[in-house]
């Protein structure tokens, strides 16, 4: 943890920077306090920091406050939890209308099929998606996923929300891995039933879109032949903009 602190002769406040993928490989730290002048912005916070660290200026970001995203012009209070995005790849019961779960090891979709299915669905549709072995023209060995753990729950139960709203949905379960994940082994599953297939494939897609445009997960290539690593992704997607 770092700290940024300003003149003792200017009235302060004091945010919570949290720092994920290349913010934090960039500001070398997960987590900052920063002492603020009164009615600094999300904009006015990054210059600062990009005073010290010129990379930070040059990263495409997104912005969060208190675990929603906000925009660039956003003025920062007291306590502030601020997030920086950089580009993103995406409770347990059976009874359960709906689940995202964070995980560090396989995923199963046989037993989250068992879990959505009920005898009045005509309907179960499931969604991996797979470590493949190339992307822009380097081939890839494994993939590597953190996130923003807090801010992605929150982020997709609102979408959740959404889809249960526009779908006749029995249930559904979103399953994300996190860590390491092979060739071949699925980074993520989306199970969802309905007493209908149209409804079922339609909220599958619904809730797969939604988590790779807008749950800050970050995505990391690890390349072979020496090529090293890169982070993947875009900036999150809401509605018709992007946040900043």
């Amino acid at each position: 943890m770092q700290n940024v602190l300003m003149p003792e002769s200017v009235e302060l406040i004091q945010v919570t920077l949290r720092c994920f993928a290349s913010v934090r490989e960039t500001l070398g730290t997960d987590v900052m306090q920063v002492e603020l002048p009164v009615g600094t912005t999300i904009h006015g916070l990054r210059k600062m920091l990009g005073d010290q660290h010129p990379a930070l200026l040059r990263l495409p970001l997104a912005f969060a406050v208190n675990r929603d995203y906000a925009r660039a012009e956003s003025v920062l209070q007291n306590g502030d939890e601020v997030a920086f995005i950089p580009p993103i790849s995406g409770g347990s019961g059976k009874k359960e209308l709906y689940r995202f779960d964070l995980v560090d090891g396989v995923i199963d979709p046989r037993g989250l099929e068992s879990e959505c299915r009920t005898d009045a669905d005509g309907a179960v549709v499931t969604f991996s998606g797979v470590t493949r072995n190339h992307n822009e023209g380097a081939e890839v060995l494994s993939l590597r996923y953190e996130t923003y753990t807090e801010m992605a729950q929150r982020v997709m139960c609102g979408i959740f929300e959404e889809a249960v709203k526009r779908f006749p949905i029995t249930r559904a379960r979103v399953v994300h891995r996190l860590g390491e994940v092979p060739v071949g082994e699925a980074s993520v599953v989306v199970v969802v039933a309905s007493p209908h297939r149209g409804p079922a494939f339609e909220s599958c897609q619904f809730l797969m879109d939604r988590l790779k445009n807008e749950v800050p997960i970050w995505k990391r290539e690890k390349l072979k032949d020496g090529d090293g690593e890169r982070w993947v992704g875009d900036l999150p997607k809401l509605g018709d903009q992007e946040p900043g």
